[in-house]
């Protein structure tokens, strides 16, 4: 079945390319760590753009503390990125950019530290079975 290839997801992938460029080069914010675009959802309307990263920060500091500083600097940004967007797009509206911590990178290395303690203590439990026999 083809994926549905919107006018929407287009943008938002333009979008993603184009701010991964200008965060890359253009912010000169010294506590911005490295900061990886995952996705950008743009709304039917293209009222607004939710962007999703992830970022690799300083030493010394916490993920929560890395996180939240990163969000802060990149929404107290979006103004001037909405800005320089709305020179290299050809739509007619721009839309309102909210940063966002994609968390799913997280998730994933918890679930897959689940599944592996699960394994452990079932390869163990057939060990203590085989033992026993």
């Amino acid at each position: 079945m083809p994926k549905d290839y919107s006018r929407t997801s287009r943008l938002g992938e333009q979008i993603q390319r184009e701010l991964a460029q200008m965060i890359q080069f253009e912010m000169k914010d010294p506590r911005l760590g490295m900061v990886t675009l995952n996705q950008v959802k743009v709304a039917k309307d293209l009222g607004y753009a939710d962007i999703y990263f992830t970022v690799m920060g300083a030493k010394g500091e916490t993920d929560a503390d890395i996180r939240r500083q990163t969000t802060a600097i990149l929404n107290d940004a979006a103004g001037y990125l909405r800005s320089e967007l709305a020179r290299i797009l050809t739509t007619r509206v721009t839309p309102m950019l909210r940063f966002h911590y994609d968390e799913t990178l997280d998730r994933g290395h918890h679930l897959t530290g689940l599944i592996r303690q699960a394994r452990q203590q079932d390869d163990a439990r057939h060990q203590d079975d085989s033992d026993e026999d």
